[in-house]
Order: C-alpha cells, then sequence, then structure tokens
C-alpha cells in the first residue's frame, strides 16, 4: 500500500507539472517548468544552458498575449549567448487584469494598494524562491520586458526595483513619466504623498532602468494605447520612450540627483520580442554598466566575451525631430512645477 502511495503521489506532482523534487532541486538544463506555491499559484518557463556556470538569472516579462511560454523560447538565444539562466512568469489574464498586470496592482478601483498587495511582491517571491533552490542566496538577477511586461517593469523600477541589476523595459505602448501633471499610469498624479512625493521621483530616476527602443516601432499596432493621455507622450512607442528619457533626464540635472537611466536604441526593429531579445544591442541594454551594476556586469561580460568602451558608457541614440504640435505639449510637461506644487 505504501508503494501504491507513493507511485500515485509521484504520478500526481508530474501530472501537475511540478514535483516535489522540482520544487526543490536546482532548475534543469534545457528548457522546464516551475510552480511557485502560494495562495495563488504562478507558473514560469525556464532554461539553463549547458554551459552554464555561476552566471547571473534573467526574467522575461511577456506582453498582452500572456504568452510566457513563448517569450521564455524568444529568450533562449540570450540565454545561449549570455550563458543566464532564463525564467519567465506567467500572469494570466483572468487573474491579473491590466490594472494588476502593466500597472502593477498598485491601485485597485483608484484606491492605492499594500505593497505587499502589489504584483511586483511575486516577482520578489520568484527571485527568492530560484536563489533558494539554486542555493545562491545573493544570486544577482536582470529583469526584461517587451511591450506590457515593459510597462510592467517601468512602474516596477519607480515603486519596488528590489535588488535588480538591471531592468529593461522595451518598447512599452506607454510609460511612466517622471511628472505629477499626468495622472497615474503615465505619470505619478493622482497618487498618495507616500507614492508621489520627490523623494520617490528621486529614486525612480536613480533606479537602473534602460529604455530599450526599436526605431522601427513606429506603427500603431498591438493595443498601442492611443488614448489623449498617451498621445501626449508620443505618437508612437519609440518616440515615448525618448521623450520619457529626455524629461527624466532633464528633471535629473535641474534637481541634480542621481540618474541611472540609459536608452538604448536598435535600428529599424519594430514591435517584435524575438528581434528585440537578438539584436546585438540587447548586450548593452543588459549589461552594460552603471554605478549600481558595474561590477556584477564586469564579472559576467568577462565570461561572455572581452568588454569594450563601448560596453562601460551608455550609448544615447539621436531622436528624430517631434512633430510641432507634440514639441509644444512636451515642452510644457517637461516644465518643472513651481516649488509650490512639490510635495
Amino acid at each position: 500500500m505504501r508503494i501504491l502511495t507513493l507511485f500515485f503521489a509521484t504520478l500526481l506532482g508530474s501530472l501537475q507539472g511540478v514535483s516535489a523534487t522540482t520544487a526543490t532541486r536546482p532548475l534543469p538544463v534545457g528548457s522546464g517548468c516551475i510552480t511557485m506555491a502560494a495562495s495563488n499559484p504562478i507558473t514560469a518557463f525556464t532554461y539553463k544552458p549547458s554551459g552554464y556556470v555561476n552566471g547571473p538569472l534573467l526574467v522575461v516579462f511577456h506582453g498582452v498575449d500572456r504568452n510566457a511560454e513563448e517569450y521564455r523560447n524568444h529568450a533562449i538565444s540570450m540565454a545561449e549567448k549570455f550563458k543566464v539562466m532564463v525564467v519567465a512568469p506567467e500572469f494570466d489574464q483572468r487573474r491579473f487584469t491590466s490594472e494588476r498586470y502593466q500597472r502593477g496592482g498598485v491601485l485597485r478601483n483608484g484606491k492605492a494598494q499594500p505593497q505587499a498587495q502589489w504584483t511586483y511582491a511575486i516577482v520578489h517571491r520568484l527571485v527568492a524562491h530560484v536563489r533558494d533552490i539554486e542555493g545562491r542566496p545573493e544570486l544577482p538577477y536582470y529583469l526584461i520586458g517587451h511591450s506590457a511586461g515593459g510597462q510592467f517593469l517601468a512602474r516596477m523600477a519607480a515603486f519596488s526595483p528590489g535588488e535588480a541589476s538591471r531592468i529593461v523595459v522595451a518598447n512599452p505602448s506607454s510609460l511612466l513619466f517622471p511628472t505629477r501633471e499626468m495622472p497615474y499610469g503615465y505619470g505619478f498624479g493622482g497618487l498618495p504623498e507616500h507614492l508621489s512625493s520627490d523623494d520617490v521621483l528621486r529614486s525612480y530616476l536613480a533606479s537602473p532602468l534602460t529604455l530599450y527602443l526599436g526605431t522601427g516601432d513606429t506603427a500603431a499596432i498591438a493595443n498601442f494605447d492611443d488614448s489623449s493621455t498617451a498621445m501626449l507622450q508620443g505618437l508612437s512607442r519609440v518616440e515615448r520612450g525618448r521623450a520619457c528619457f529626455a524629461m527624466a533626464r532633464k528633471l535629473a540635472a535641474q534637481k541634480k540627483w542621481a540618474f541611472n537611466w540609459r536608452k538604448i536604441e536598435t535600428r529599424g526593429v519594430g514591435h517584435s520580442a524575438p528581434q528585440m531579445f537578438a539584436a546585438k544591442e540587447v548586450k548593452q541594454a543588459l549589461f552594460g554598466a552603471s554605478p549600481r551594476s558595474n561590477r556584477v556586469a564586469a564579472r559576467h561580460l568577462h565570461q561572455i566575451g572581452p568588454p569594450t568602451a563601448r560596453l562601460h558608457r551608455p550609448v544615447i541614440a539621436k531622436a528624430s525631430p517631434a512633430p510641432q504640435p507634440l514639441l509644444a505639449l512636451q515642452a510644457k510637461l517637461w516644465t518643472p512645477p513651481t516649488p509650490s506644487k512639490f510635495r
């Protein structure tokens, strides 16, 4: 009877995709799948290259189609090239609406939520879980998301960046501009003081954020946000990324705040996660040096190829001129509020 019980327990674990051993053993070489047990379990698709030796973790965030397994597959090229582990969590549409995914669950029906209920807390638990099963409590990690996944990470960088060495936001439809002149989702307007103060803005600009933009992402496709507020940010995804970076850099300079953002562009690539992940510029987007990640990136770059002078400084691409009406709107947004407006 005991043998039969163990057999059926093992079989049940296999059918569920996670057994007691897969929950506690290191990630397997090649493709895999884990489920993080919790009141709301999260499934994540994994990949570990055959030549992996003590490399960092790369957490990959899917777009609006919630296709985490496909995103894991898109990221295999990065795993093999950079010898990193890949984990791609799945945030299903039923439990994670746009309010909980793209906007991180910071607000619910317009009301600020406790940090423990933010979707970002799930990411921190997932990283802790991988560190635990890998037996590496200080495993460095990087985050990269495309489209809706980029939106999720842009807002995470503002409110809950954790210990991420670099947060790469690729081709989002809208961005979190560092201003209280736009409502939350697009800016910090309407948020309570503890989520919109100068201290929050300063921390946001100091976060290790990379805006990773395809210069060909100019068409209003793939759930492009064409709301009136979003259109203030720019007429296309690439234009919005450039405008957000320019505003952030200007504010940091005016306030004399630390500015750890980078902007990396890959020429001719449109709204395509596979192409963005395969482009040579993704190496700079992830591992280019910054005050926060310089030593970790330098150690790992030594393993995947000799660093060059180009790899150790941000690439600031030239932006194409924006239409005059848009420039006027953005100029208004980029003018910092008077001191009395700062809370």
